[in-house]
């Protein structure tokens, strides 16, 4: 099996996809052109989220805050909490995107974890790494209100 970022992939993901081409709901679901744009989707994801973090890491390697003005240097230090917060929930996310791409190489990609449905595209295109269809989603989270209440 093809790992992830590795060029060489099964023929399934190397189907014959137009310029601009979207997934539209007439086709049949998670066909190879569908399967191909979602795993070009996430890829390209991850690709942003890994440069955007080396940017982040080469700034922090270039120096400690120079700052010499105390509220000028708290803003600063401000600022960098929250990138780095950010790269904590970018990695998280990368997490999950890995995970919706073992998803589409084992075929189980767009159905429901819960249901077995399949997924709306229109969710998959705007969050590409959904697990349950938005009935799921509801019902686990209520779920999980009613236990944090306990």
């Amino acid at each position: 099996m093809a790992t992830a970022l590795n060029e060489t992939f099964d023929p399934v993901f190397q189907a014959d996809m137009p310029t601009g081409y979207v997934p539209e709901p007439g086709e049949e679901f998670m066909n190879a052109r569908q399967l191909a744009y979602f795993r070009k989707k996430l890829l390209d994801w991850k690709e942003a989220i890994v440069r955007e973090s080396r940017d982040t890491m080469a700034q922090l390697k270039s120096g400690p805050i120079q700052e010499a003005d105390m509220t000028d240097r708290a803003s600063s230090e401000t600022d960098w909490s929250i990138e780095l917060r950010t790269r904590d929930r970018q990695r998280k996310l990368i997490s999950k995107i890995d995970s919706a791409l073992r998803r589409i190489e084992q075929g189980e990609y767009g159905y429901c974890e819960v249901t077995g449905e399949p997924i709306p595209l229109a969710r998959l295109e705007a969050r590409p790494t959904a697990t349950m269809t938005v009935d799921a989603q509801e019902k686990h989270e209520r779920n999980e209100r009613v236990s944090r209440d306990d």
